[in-house]
């Protein structure tokens, strides 16, 4: 039989730094992606930035909930991404506009946003509604092991 790990503790100065860190991450990933966007093979559009979106946004979020154990890290990349996007689509004061809203550009810019905030409020989901990892095992020899039936609350007589 093995003994029960130890819970794992974190400092809450460990876990502002994986938040720095993620924000920061899905900042540059949310800026590579929009940046992609008008990628052209000749004249075919390549939609590198909504595959990175689809893959990179659940990816950032699930690294970031295990890496820190915090729920709220685990929110701050999706979060950030769909900051810098919608940042991309404001006009600058120049009149510079990064996703255009006309044509094929248009399209996938629609696309991008649509996968992108869909892949990242998957993966948010799955980090809020899934065990948190700050979860305290239970004692040795408390009811819930695997010799001993019922919920071990001392509810049934």
């Amino acid at each position: 039989m093995t003994t029960p790990r130890p819970p794992v503790r974190r400092r809450s100065w460990e876990t502002a730094g994986w938040g720095v860190a993620v924000v920061l991450v899905a900042a540059w990933l949310a800026l590579v992606e929009v940046f992609w966007l008008p990628l052209r093979v000749g004249a075919v559009v390549v939609p590198v930035s909504v595959l990175a979106a689809v893959t990179g946004n659940p990816l950032l979020v699930g690294a970031a909930h295990r890496l820190s154990g915090s729920r709220a890290v685990a929110v701050a990349p999706a979060v950030t991404w769909l900051v810098v996007v919608i940042g991309a689509m404001m006009r600058r004061p120049e009149g510079d506009l990064v996703l255009v809203g006309n044509g094929t550009a248009g399209v996938l810019s629609l696309v991008f946003l649509l996968v992108g905030v869909t892949a990242a409020a998957v993966a948010v989901g799955g980090a809020l509604a899934g065990p948190s990892r700050r979860r305290i095992s239970p004692p040795a020899g408390s009811a819930s092991g695997p010799d001993r039936a019922g919920s071990g609350n001392g509810g049934a007589r």
